[in-house]
């Protein structure tokens, strides 16, 4: 496997020095250059400088670079650069016009969507069609695209794969393959989706792999499904850091209920752009969201348990600036690319230091500057512990902060005197029910195999809403919701048999008067009721059982006075029955009228 970095120009000769070429020095086609160049992109960035000319010889690439380097186009010119779009020279000699040309595997649907429009971005000079498919939509759109041709298809492996079961999806002609954010994609269990789909195209294709981390079981896919792969790392020699010198780093030690508290007030901070608010569960995510509305701020939610509809309704308003806070759990922490991003906050201490990186590298993306605070609960400095010695960040004791503490106002330039709410002179923005809920066809329901397939992966709505609502976590409470009615009805049925049964039991004793009973009655009644017709008092089973251990011959018989045995006994309910009906003088049994 070849290594390639980009090393400061007193490095060996052996290694790709660092230039400032633009998009025009290479042998791309000038209607991408052009489509780039009308949105004021000329120059690449590292990680796409050093991948253009190995991508354009057709050699397979590992790429990996710090996150917010720019590793969508650096995958997205070669890829655009092999596909022969309509009306162009060579596109009826294609074997099959029409037929997916280039794939690209994604982890979640929001990634999915902005690759799909950067990509028709750079695409705006020619005629090819990209098509975005993942879960949370209708099937009919995507469907539709599919029959009437597409060049490239962009989305999530779980509805890639439910479209290829059907077969709808004809990847047979697919030229390039790519993969972005792969470790992602094997962490969220995604490994046999990839695999089926590599299997479903020609051997000879062109496979890249992108990611700001290379795991070793990434790096074992890529033996397995790539041909001797150059891995390209990207690195600024006067950033040797994990994260990107950019991005400023601030990390304060939080009580749980204080950190609303804290977070409003750093919302509030000079100079603060477009924010996005990280926590771990989605009922964090919702709570948090609803706080922040609640004390004045314009903010969304991104998490799970929403539909597709309000997920993107949620990001358009935040990439329009309807609203400044978008709070969301990590399906909004792989590749998001937002302008003006200035803040990221963790809510919660992250997992481990691969989630810290990719989400602190929403913010401070090409070249620009950011801030990034994370709030450590005391149950989290172990985690932080091992997170800070990973990366190196500097930080292994995070100072105990409240709301009210000065050095929180001059680390985050708050103004003095600050409080937990916005003031109704600043609250300037739309909010999110200014941006449109569009009816996307949702979500699965009548489809049920896709759905099931997307929430098996979690993610966005399908992986992802397995993290998602329309996934397993909204099927569970349904069938939970069923099993408590059910044991409900049943205890409830069951109490009131016995409610019912119990006052016919005592309608009888009633009727016919406690003071009617004799001694002889009270005392019949004292006995063991029971229905074996062998056993009829205690003095008779002990005298049965004393009489069986020893093997005796005869038996020993209750004196007359004692209730019947034998086939009489089975008649006893109904004479006493019969005998409370009677006076008190007349209690004695008559065996002869029963006979």
């Amino acid at each position: 496997m070849t290594t390639t970095e980009i090393q400061p120009e007193s490095a060996a000769s052996s290694s790709v020095q660092a230039t400032n070429p633009s998009f025009a020095d290479f042998d791309i086609r000038p209607e991408i250059v052009a489509a780039l160049a009308d949105v004021g992109i000329t120059h690449p960035f590292a990680i796409q400088a050093m991948t253009l000319p190995v991508a354009l010889a057709g050699h397979d690439i590992i790429g990996q670079a710090k996150t917010g380097t720019g590793k969508t186009l650096g995958f997205g010119v070669p890829l655009l650069h092999r596909v022969v779009s309509p009306g162009e020279a060579g596109y009826d000699e294609l074997p099959a016009p029409g037929k997916p040309q280039a794939l690209v595997v994604l982890p979640t649907r929001e990634l999915a969507v902005q690759v799909a429009r950067d990509l028709a971005t750079a695409s705006t000079k020619r005629s090819v069609r990209v098509l975005a498919v993942y879960g949370g939509r209708a099937y009919e759109p995507q469907v539709n695209a599919l029959n009437a041709g597409v060049e490239v298809v962009v989305g999530t492996p779980g509805r890639m794969i439910d479209l290829l079961n059907q077969g709808l999806l004809d990847l047979s002609r697919v030229q390039c393959v790519v993969l972005d954010e792969a470790d992602e994609m094997l962490d969220l269990g995604f490994l046999p989706d990839v695999e089926r789909l590599l299997a479903s195209t020609p051997a000879s294709r062109h496979t890249m792999l992108f990611s700001a981390t290379m795991p070793g079981a990434v790096v074992a896919m890529a033996r397995r499904y790539m041909t001797q792969p150059t891995h390209i790392r990207a690195n600024d020699p006067d950033d040797a850091g994990a994260t990107v010198k950019n991005t400023k780093q601030v990390v304060y030690r939080a009580h749980a209920m204080d950190k609303v508290e804290v977070l409003a007030r750093i919302l509030q901070a000079r100079g603060r752009g477009l924010t996005i608010v990280f926590a771990r569960t989605k009922r964090t995510c919702a709570k948090v969201a609803d706080e922040l509305v609640a004390r004045g701020f314009a903010a969304g939610a991104i998490h799970g348990d929403l539909g597709q509809g309000a997920r993107e309704q949620a990001l358009r308003a935040f990439r329009n600036g309807k609203v400044d806070v978008l709070v969301a759990t990590d399906v909004a922490a792989r590749g998001i690319d937002v302008e003006d991003v200035t803040h990221v906050i963790n809510y919660q201490c992250t997992e481990d230091d691969k989630i810290y990186l990719h989400r602190t590298g929403r913010t401070g993306r090409a070249g620009k500057k950011g801030t990034a605070v994370t709030f450590v609960d005391w149950d989290d400095m172990p985690r932080w512990g091992m997170i800070n010695k990973a990366l190196g960040l500097g930080i292994p004791v995070p100072v105990e902060t409240y709301s009210s503490s000065e050095h929180l106002y001059t680390d985050l330039d708050i103004p003095v005197g600050t409080k937990g709410t916005l003031p109704k002179a600043e609250r300037v923005r739309a909010g999110l029910g200014a941006e449109v809920l569009e009816d996307l066809g949702e979500t699965g329901k009548k489809h049920g195999s896709s759905g099931g397939h997307d929430a098996g992966h979690g993610g966005s709505g399908g992986r992802d809403s397995g993290r998602g609502g329309h996934g397993r976590s909204g099927g569970r409470p349904e069938r939970g919701e069923r099993s408590d009615r059910s044991d409900r009805s049943d205890r409830g049925e069951r109490t009131g048999e016995a409610h019912t049964a119990r006052p016919e039991r005592t309608a009888e004793p009633k009727a016919s008067g406690r003071g009617e009973r004799t001694g002889e009655a009270r005392a019949e009644g004292a006995r063991t009721r029971t229905r074996r017709g062998d056993a009829t008092s205690d003095a008779t089973r002990n005298q049965s059982a004393t009489a069986g251990a020893s093997n005796a011959a005869p038996t020993v018989t209750a004196p007359a006075s004692s209730a019947p045995t034998g086939d009489d006994a089975g008649e006893r309910p109904r004479r006493r029955r019969n005998r409370r009906t009677r006076s008190a003088a007349d209690t004695t049994p008559a065996a002869a009228p029963q006979q």
